[in-house]
Order: C-alpha cells, then structure tokens, then sequence
C-alpha cells in the first residue's frame, strides 16, 4: 500500500543552545520569523488511516494526493505567525486558503489553521482573526457520501461552520488524528447526503447533496422547524 507523507511546522520559542542545530523551516533552509523557528516534521498517512474507507466516493485524484499540510507558506506570514505565538502554538498541522459559507448563504475566502489544540478562521484580505475553535468543542464533521468539497464542524456550544476546500480528504484526516494524539475522545465523522448545521444564533439550515450526471448537485436550505 503506498503511503503518503505530510509535513507540519513547528514553531519553538526556545533560544538554541551552544552547538545545537537550528530549526529548518519547510523548505529545508534555516528561517526565523520574529524569534518564533519553524522546522519540517515529517508524518506518514496510510490509506487505512484515513476515516474515508469503505464510505467516501473519492475522486481518483485525491487517492493519490501527497500531503503537504502548509499550503500557504505560514513562517512568511507575520500576521499568522503573531496570532500562533500569542496563542503559545507549538506546531501547523494545517493551512491553507479555503471557502467558508456565511449565515446568509454568501461565500467567503478564509485562511483556515488546524493546530494540535484549535482550528483558526483568519480573513486573508483584512489579516483579521475571524474565529478560534478549541479542538476539544468540535462534536463531529458532518459531510456527504459523495465527491464534493463541502465539510462542517458541529459545535454545540457556539455555531457550526460550513466549509468547501478541495484538500477536504485533509482536513478530516489531520483533525482526526489531532484529536487521537491531544485526548482519548475520538472525533465523530458522519457522513450523510443530508445534514443540518446551526448556520449562526436561531438559524438553522441543511445541505442536501445530489448526485447528476457530471457531478454533485449541492443545495443549501433553510431548515423548517
């Protein structure tokens, strides 16, 4: 079975000692962004690994895919470095640009990172820190049996978030073990062509997934009480 690798960032406040060896960044050349050292880790990710066996239609492409996990070049990034620095981040498990859906329905570029401890929501265009989620609040990831792009964290304790990204498969999988590697609770993934999600304060919707010839019909509906 061929195995696929993943790199992380992570970033060490600690000053090196005498003789030590910098951190790499991922690139494979020394960095130092603002004090905070990035250096590549490197992961195998197995195919029966991946919480998409035996349920997922999977584009070919995606059963293929090397996973990279920053996207985006994070340690270039001052803004997203400051925000992981101040949060006392230790690693990137994930980043890169991808579309969130709003309560309205209307879809919005966002940087999205996956940490060993939090998923953070960042507005590329304003450097704005739009949302931070404790992994520990996500209840479940919600998606289709089908080969959309279309993913939701259910969190029961504030809103859920409806995303689509074409690196979903990911996604799910680094969240998955992130939660395995930081507790023993075992993240939930449902897959369903039908699923409600609280879109914001009493608005609930549903997406219904179809699947038409040439590719996946997506409808996003308000939900009847």
């Amino acid at each position: 079975m061929e195995s696929r690798s993943r790199r992380r960032v992570h970033i060490d406040d600690r000053a090196p000692s005498a003789g030590a060896v910098e951190p790499q960044d991922i690139s494979g050349t020394a960095d130092d962004v603002r004090g905070l050292k990035l250096r590549p880790s490197d992961g195998n990710v197995t195919e029966d690994q991946e919480p998409f066996m035996g349920i997922k239609v999977r584009r070919k492409a995606s059963l293929h895919r090397d996973y990279k996990g920053d996207y985006i070049d994070v340690p270039s990034n001052q803004f997203l470095m400051k925000i992981l620095k101040k949060q006392g981040e230790q690693s990137v498990l994930f980043a890169d640009k991808v579309m969130k859906f709003t309560a309205t329905g209307k879809m919005k570029r966002r940087i999205l990172l996956i940490t060993e401890f939090a998923i953070y929501i960042v507005d590329p265009e304003t450097d704005t820190l739009k949302r931070r989620i404790a992994l520990a609040a996500v209840d479940k990831i919600c998606l289709s049996e089908l080969s959309d792009n279309f993913f939701a964290f259910i969190i029961p304790t504030e809103y859920d978030v409806l995303m689509a990204s074409t690196r979903k498969t990911e996604i799910v999988t680094v969240l998955v073990e992130a939660f395995k590697s930081s507790s023993d609770y075992e993240l939930e993934v449902v897959f369903s062509n039908r699923f409600g999600y609280n879109a914001g304060g009493e608005l609930l919707k549903e997406v219904q997934f179809e699947e038409v010839e040439g590719g996946v019909k997506t409808r996003i509906l308000r939900k009847q009480e």
